[in-house]
């Protein structure tokens, strides 16, 4: 995999209590198979799709014990301090400053002013994603928040980003809909999605930020992971985009996958942010 550009989805990890029981469900729900726990590293453990690293799973740091599993994003940077400072001059909050990760790289997490929680890698000698985009592997990502004027101000002063919006045509069930590509600034290729929370997701949810697992086929994904517990948020659904679904893992982590190959509609009109 060649180094990602700035601003654009590098990594992801999720903490669990269940260690052993996270790598089950995605074992089984996206072909996962995992490295040896870095007992120096607090057992972090990488996920492999194919012999290639796609994410790494964790037990609860000393005194995190009762936060909820959950996702993370970590985004490139070419220097995690810079980024740090751009974003809380940008209204965001660190929740923990940068930190040299060993020889691998540095890392930091943050809070965008809405509330979605994130990170930032900046690469040492690990790189990031070695897959991306292919089946076991991260492939999108959408900012999920009620505050969209104040996330999309935030993201393109922290990042180089290029925006677009997706324009609701005439599908009525797209009427209402307030969402957002982000590219980084001179290339093609989108890298984020920004979508903003309506009434029909509940008060208690906070903003987030949505990842999506490409697999071969949404429904058995969906089937297998109740089967083992996960429950099912919304879906399958066809789109121009693929097949997919919203769930959470049985320790609460929420993710979606996405069969790409399966496609239904007219790709979306785009206009300038």
């Amino acid at each position: 995999m060649t180094d990602f550009p700035e601003g654009a989805p590098c990594w992801a990890d999720a903490m669990f209590k269940d260690v052993e029981g996270a790598k089950r469900f995605y074992g089984e729900v996206l072909g996962w198979t995992f490295g040896e726990a870095s007992s120096a590293y607090g057992n972090y453990t990488q996920a492999y799709s194919d012999g290639k690293a796609v994410a790494a799973v964790v037990p609860p740091m000393p005194g995190s014990d009762d936060m909820p599993s959950a996702w993370c994003l970590y985004f490139a940077s070419p220097d995690a301090a810079a980024t740090a400072e751009k974003i809380k001059a940008a209204g965001g909050e660190l929740v923990m400053e940068p930190m040299q990760v060993g020889t691998f790289g540095t890392m930091a997490l943050a809070k965008e002013p809405s509330g979605a929680v994130f990170g930032v890698w900046q690469p040492g000698e690990h790189r990031g994603f070695e897959k991306i985009g292919e089946n076991g592997s991260f492939c999108w990502a959408e900012v999920f928040t009620r505050e969209p004027d104040t996330a999309d101000a935030f993201l393109k002063q922290v990042f180089p980003y290029s925006v677009q919006r997706i324009e609701p045509g005439d599908d009525p069930a797209a009427a209402g809909m307030d969402f957002k590509i982000f590219s980084v600034e001179g290339q093609d290729n989108p890298v984020l999605g920004r979508m903003k929370m309506d009434q029909d997701f509940p008060p208690e949810v906070p903003p987030y930020i949505q990842i999506y697992f490409a697999v071969p086929d949404c429904d058995e994904a969906v089937s297998t992971a109740q089967k083992l517990g996960g429950r099912l948020h919304f879906g399958p659904m066809d789109s121009p985009f693929g097949r997919f679904a919203a769930l959470a893992d049985p320790q609460g982590a929420a993710f979606a996958v996405i069969d790409m190959s399966t496609t239904a509609g007219e790709m979306p009109q785009l206009s300038p942010g």
